[in-house]
């Protein structure tokens, strides 16, 4: 009896101490694959918002941000005002888009996630419009105006499996 006991207490402490790195490392899975995700999300998104901020073309942003902060985002509501000077000043050709994922924190069992990302548009390619040179000569700008980096604190939220912006908090501007 004293034997069975003991290779019963060995065979459950091992078994034991086996489902509890299992359960670790599907945690750390299902971590790492919605930090992939979110990645995603945020450096595509914020792309195309950049996008529809200085080229004026009207993107389908709501496969990244929640419709909710569409109608809030100020960068947003100044480009389809008309009231952004890359759009009115300038022909915008292209950006070199750069985001890095700061922090990130997700649970698994859960449908939101926080994240701090830092944007950065090193380079913009444009050309002035002829139209605009006295207002750019008066605003003091001789090329396209320098896009400011921001660090962002961001919401997510996981609607039909599918990452979502809700929020985006503008944290720090950072000069360079």
């Amino acid at each position: 009896m004293k034997y069975l006991r003991r290779l019963i207490w060995y065979v459950s402490s091992r078994l034991l101490v086996a489902v509890a790195v299992l359960g670790l490392m599907i945690m750390a899975f299902y971590f790492s694959m919605n930090a992939a995700n979110i990645y995603v999300i945020l450096k595509d998104g914020m792309a195309k918002r950049a996008q529809v901020v200085m080229m004026g073309e009207e993107e389908d942003l709501t496969a990244y941000f929640a419709p909710a902060y569409l109608d809030r985002d100020a960068l947003l509501a100044q480009a389809r005002n008309g009231e952004s000077p890359y759009q009115n000043n300038y022909t915008i050709t292209g950006f070199d888009h750069r985001i890095s994922l700061d922090w990130v924190w997700c649970w698994p069992w859960e449908d939101s996630a926080r994240a701090t990302v830092t944007e950065r548009i090193p380079a913009i390619d444009g050309r002035m419009k002829p139209s605009a040179r006295d207002a750019v000569k008066a605003l003091g700008w001789g090329s396209t105006p320098k896009w400011q980096t921001t660090q962002y604190t961001v919401v997510l939220s996981r609607e039909n499996n599918h990452w979502h912006i809700k929020n985006l908090i503008n944290a720090k501007a950072i000069n360079e």
